[in-house]
């Protein structure tokens, strides 16, 4: 049966207020190493990362480093500061994942982040022979035309960097391969219910294809990129034989605390 979500409703304002922990949890991810150092090991395949809206490649930081020392070729996309969803962007970013994919001889993962999933699930939908898997962090992939509700800086950002229509412009322009249904590849969407930017029930997909999962993370918008949970997950995901699918296996205490999390 195909799981619904609730799209339109705006993060609560309490958790938009309190995105600054974003910086405390990247300086607790020192701490976390020795956990994640048991985290699995990949084959070696490229991984493209792409940051978040207003952000560039040194945010990824965090994300690469990790990756690497879990044995993965990783690039960032190199388009400098991401400014909201423009064609001219998505088609260089298809074309950098077709010569990754070309000069390596296999297919290649991609990894975004907020707006950065975005980019990545069109570039899976656009060019799916060259992608292993896709995985979205806190991605605002699921809105509804018209019924845009995010904090109302993130629009003035939008309506400065991106469009003067607002986040409104980013929807109309990717509903045709976004907003209908996963790509045809195995993909994750990573989600925090705390999330102060995007709305939980919009950074989710449906899941009764069988090749999409949405996983449920603790921390906030900002942190998602130096969080602890999500690395650990990238690195299961990643690490799995390609093209098969499968779900993480996460405890019963997690699937709990997802429900209650919802309900709440």
């Amino acid at each position: 049966m195909a799981t619904e979500y609730r799209v339109g409703k705006p993060p609560r304002r309490l958790y938009t207020l309190m995105e600054g922990r974003g910086l405390l949890e990247a300086a607790l991810l020192p701490a976390c190493l020795p956990f994640l150092h048991g985290s699995p090991r990949g084959d070696g395949h490229p991984v493209l990362l792409v940051p978040g809206f207003t952000a560039g490649d040194a945010t990824l930081v965090g994300l690469a480093m990790f990756l690497r020392s879990r044995g993965y070729h990783v690039e960032t996309w190199g388009f400098g500061q991401n400014t909201g969803f423009k064609l001219k962007f998505a088609q260089a970013l298809e074309q950098k994942l077709r010569f990754l994919h070309h000069r390596h001889r296999r297919k290649v993962s991609l990894v975004g982040w907020s707006l950065g999933g975005v980019y990545s699930f069109y570039t899976a939908h656009m060019a799916p022979e060259c992608v292993r898997t896709v995985i979205s962090l806190g991605s605002p992939l699921k809105f509804a035309v018209g019924d845009v509700k995010v904090p109302m800086v993130v629009q003035a950002l939008y309506r400065y960097f991106a469009h003067p229509m607002g986040p409104v412009a980013h929807v109309a322009n990717v509903r045709g391969k976004i907003l209908k249904s996963p790509p045809p590849v195995p993909s994750t969407s990573i989600y925090s219910m705390t999330d102060g930017v995007v709305p939980p029930s919009s950074a989710q997909l449906d899941t009764s294809e069988g090749q999409h999962e949405n996983i449920w993370v603790p921390g906030s918008h900002l942190g998602l990129g130096f969080n602890a949970a999500v690395m650990w997950i990238l690195a299961d995901r990643l690490s799995q034989p390609k093209a098969t699918g499968r779900r993480s296996s996460r405890p019963a205490s997690w699937a709990r605390s997802t429900r209650r999390w919802q309900r709440w």
